[in-house]
């Protein structure tokens, strides 16, 4: 049988820890740099300035109506998204410290 002791079993919680919490912490950091600066995204708000702007040069207000729409979606997925990616970022950051304190109570 495979004995553990106390200490060996925070160190080994630690390290788990330490592996999740670095993982995630590269999760949240990769979502905020990686996809709020997504080509896709810059494509699709490109686009939808050109729409309403010709739907300003042509006098169509329904087409002017929807790219605001558009436009506002668009800012709001930015928002999700950089929220979704802090707190990641933030989850991250929580698990090194509970490594560290597990850490310290290896005597």
């Amino acid at each position: 049988m495979f004995s553990m002791t106390v200490n060996d079993f925070f160190l080994s919680m630690a390290s788990a820890l330490l592996i999740c919490g670095i993982i995630i912490l590269g999760v949240g950091v990769f979502t905020l740099i990686g996809k709020l600066m997504g080509k896709e995204l810059r494509t699709i708000a490109e686009q939808t300035a050109k729409l309403a702007q010709k739907g300003i040069t042509e006098d169509v207000a329904g087409l002017v109506g929807n790219a605001r729409t558009l436009i506002e979606a668009l800012n709001q997925m930015v928002k999700t998204t950089a929220g979704v990616g802090i707190f990641l970022v933030m989850l991250g950051f929580v698990l090194l410290g509970a490594a560290y304190a597990l850490v310290l109570q290896i005597r």
